[in-house]
């Protein structure tokens, strides 16, 4: 999994596989889904991350 925040455009875009988008879907205004050939989500883009979480440049990562 890779996290990219692109601070000039505002976007924040989770990465989950390498795998081919196919397709990509807006969810909720701002934010994208994409998916593969078999219907997995690939990534999540979103769009204005600034307005939509409170630190887009921080995050925390847990293993359980």
């Amino acid at each position: 999994m890779k996290i990219k925040y692109d601070k000039e455009v505002d976007i924040l875009y989770i990465h989950f596989s390498d795998g081919k988008i196919v397709e990509s879907d807006e969810d909720k205004p701002g934010i994208i889904l994409d998916y593969d050939e078999q219907g997995n989500i690939v990534g999540i883009e979103v769009i204005n991350a600034s307005t939509k979480m409170p630190q887009p440049m921080k995050f925390e990562y847990e293993v359980a």
